[in-house]
């Protein structure tokens, strides 16, 4: 009789795909939460939550996102150099004006786990100002979210 034995998966043994989002006039928050779950390989069914088993994203189009309620002007990012007066602050328009893939960074950073497999995780994510990306090599899909 055999047994009921769950499949371990290590990074080897992972399929990747590549996935190309188009970030125009889409909610930041609602595609941070979907990129999370596709760059940590949730929505597969050989999901280890100890192995890298998610696949690539592009997005493209990152300074035409969108957020609801009045971020645009309120909300704010903070940064500290480590030297006293050293703080700086940034609302959500002058970030999205200066490095719009930052905002992506931020966003999708802050939804995967805070150790080393985040680190590797967030690698997966390549984020583009514009239409223009160095991946048309991989055969990308494109995903609707």
């Amino acid at each position: 009789m055999k047994k009921n034995v769950s499949a371990f998966i290590n990074k080897e043994s992972v399929v990747r795909k590549w996935y190309l989002v188009d970030a125009t006039g889409k909610v930041l928050g609602r595609m941070a939460t979907k990129l999370a779950t596709i760059l940590r390989g949730k929505h597969k069914p050989i999901f280890s939550p100890q192995a890298d088993c998610g696949d690539y994203v592009v997005v493209i189009n990152a300074d035409k996102v969108a957020v609801t309620g009045a971020k645009f002007k309120d909300k704010t990012y903070f940064t500290h150099s480590g030297y006293p007066g050293g703080d700086k602050t940034l609302s959500f328009e002058e970030l999205l004006k200066r490095k719009p893939e930052k905002v992506f960074m931020h966003a999708v950073s802050g939804m995967l786990p805070k150790n080393r497999l985040g680190k590797v995780v967030i690698k997966k994510l390549k984020v583009y100002r514009g239409e223009k990306h160095p991946h048309s090599g991989h055969k990308l899909e494109k995903l609707e979210i």
